[in-house]
């Protein structure tokens, strides 16, 4: 079944609500007492809100696979719970939770037990409560549905700035502690700001990993690390490392499937993602993504490496392909030809290349690249990768406008389907029934001259336009105008210019 947005709204607010109901009652059970464990002050752990909208919005072709919805539902889940933790620990510099001392774990962010736990989830929710509570969500009515929503939506979007506010506050109110000697720090907590300070408290609680004195004590070690790093460029798996390493697999991965094309079908096409310059988004991300991710485990074995590389890249170019496909209405690859496919959007054979490309990159070209980076000046190295992120967030605005109206170039919506854009023309030229044009199946018939004028067939013209004064069709005056941004598109974004971009590019019907 494919989810509407009113339907993954309300998926996430009820299962950020039952998901907060599990995390309340397992640290009841744990500390004797309640325990709001929410990130937010609201009764809702978004964690599990933005999970189920992941697996409605990804999961749906898998339902009728129940072993491929486990693994994905695990796979996505677990990539969400990893990414949030780094981001935890990042603004905090602790782990908001920390599976170290539980077995097959990794980095303490998620371990075996749990992410089998949200395969499971996956199934049940995806199988049994979601269609239960898609059916129910029918009977609602739509202003009821879209005043409950907004309003929760507002609710939340205030408890996130009351709760971001807070946490800015505890950082400066730690990093002035910081400063301040021994003896000034309770004259400091008092004046800390009351908005804030009951949100603060609760946090602290409900993590004791992140209270004010060891967020103290992180500042004064990482204040030492700041001022090594401030002298070289992007050193680590910092910010425009990724942006630099983003920029060079795009160009690396366009070259490098322009180069597979060449020799496997004799064919020079273009392989890049967008409409100015050789880059493949796919890879860049990728790189970008396998580096983030598996930065902390460069050092693990080769087949360590492999297997994550594996799982990743798989998991990856699936959501990639679900992605694109909503967003553009366009499928840019298509597996269904190979072997153990997983609905033509992701293959056995090629996940195994996303599991060597992880070996090879971490092991080989990484190392290279990253000390090649280092060495570039800091202020330099800042502001090109500045200009770049500009560029390529309006390469992909442009391209992104491009591709949806050479989409609409080529489907326009009837009522009574969707036609091509071969359909619209052939309907234009009045084609008749037996297949021939107006001209030719006037062929060997009477001309109007031979023929009484009561059998004169009267002239007609395609549905939706009027005959001109030339005889031609004409647009008729219910047809929209183009817009300037289409004339735009159209003009410097014709179908050729598009199929030569992209050309494995096919319409989804």
């Amino acid at each position: 079944m494919l989810y509407t947005l009113t339907d993954l709204v309300w998926l996430f607010f009820i299962y950020s609500f039952a998901g907060w109901c599990i995390e309340v009652c397992y640290a009841a059970v744990r500390r004797r007492k309640f325990v709001n464990r929410g990130f937010v002050n609201s009764p809702l752990c978004p964690i599990y809100g933005f999970g189920s909208v992941l697996f409605g919005i990804f999961l749906p072709e898998l339902t009728g696979e129940p072993f491929f919805l486990f693994l994905g539902g695990m796979l996505l889940a677990s990539v969400l719970e990893y990414a949030t933790g780094m981001a935890m620990e990042k603004i905090f510099r602790k782990k908001l939770w920390d599976y170290s001392d539980i077995k097959f774990n990794l980095n303490g962010y998620i371990c075996a037990r749990y992410c089998l736990l949200w395969g499971a989830l996956a199934l049940l929710t995806m199988l049994v409560t979601n269609p239960l509570l898609c059916g129910f969500f029918r009977f609602i009515p739509r202003p009821v549905t879209l005043a409950v929503q907004w309003t929760a939506a507002g609710l939340l979007a205030l408890d996130f700035i009351t709760t971001a506010m807070a946490v800015l506050n505890m950082k400066i109110t730690a990093r002035r502690l910081a400063e301040l000697s021994a003896g000034m720090r309770q004259t400091s907590r008092l004046l800390e700001n009351r908005l804030t300070a009951g949100v603060q408290k609760r946090m602290q609680k409900s993590f004791p990993s992140i209270s004010k004195d060891t967020l103290v004590a992180d500042l004064k070690a990482h204040s030492v690390e700041a001022g090594v790093k401030d002298k070289v460029f992007a050193e680590g798996c910092s910010f425009y490392k990724l942006v630099s390493l983003f920029f060079i697999g795009a160009f690396l991965g366009d070259i490098t499937e322009t180069i597979f094309c060449l020799l496997t079908t004799g064919i020079l096409m273009s392989r890049s993602s967008v409409v100015y310059g050789p880059f493949s988004i796919v890879w860049g991300l990728g790189c970008a993504l396998l580096t983030l991710f598996l930065y902390r485990y460069r050092n693990k074995s080769d087949r360590y490496i492999f297997m994550a590389g594996t799982l990743l890249g798989g998991a990856y170019e699936y959501v990639c392909s679900v992605f694109t496909e909503l967003v553009f209405g366009t499928v840019f690859w298509d597996y269904s030809g190979f072997a153990f496919n997983l609905g033509g959007r992701i293959n056995l054979l090629y996940c195994f290349f996303w599991g060597i490309a992880a070996v090879v990159w971490l092991k080989m070209i990484y190392p290279l690249l990253s000390g090649l980076i280092e060495k570039i000046p800091p202020r330099a190295g800042k502001i090109v990768c500045n200009c770049m992120i500009v560029f390529m967030i309006f390469n992909m605005i442009l391209s992104s406008l491009a591709l949806a109206r050479y989409t609409e170039r080529n489907t326009v919506l009837s009522s009574d389907g969707i036609l091509s854009a071969e359909d619209i023309t052939a309907d234009i030229q009045h084609t008749a029934p037996d297949g021939k044009t107006p001209d030719t199946a006037l062929e060997g018939t009477e001309t109007p001259d031979e023929t009484s004028d009561e059998t004169a067939a009267p002239d007609e013209t395609a549905p939706g336009m009027e005959a001109s004064g030339d005889g031609t069709p004409a647009a008729s005056d219910n047809a929209r105008a183009v817009t300037p941004l289409e004339a735009f598109l159209d003009s410097h974004f014709p179908d050729e210019r598009m199929e030569r971009i992209y050309p494995n590019a096919k319409l989804v019907e």
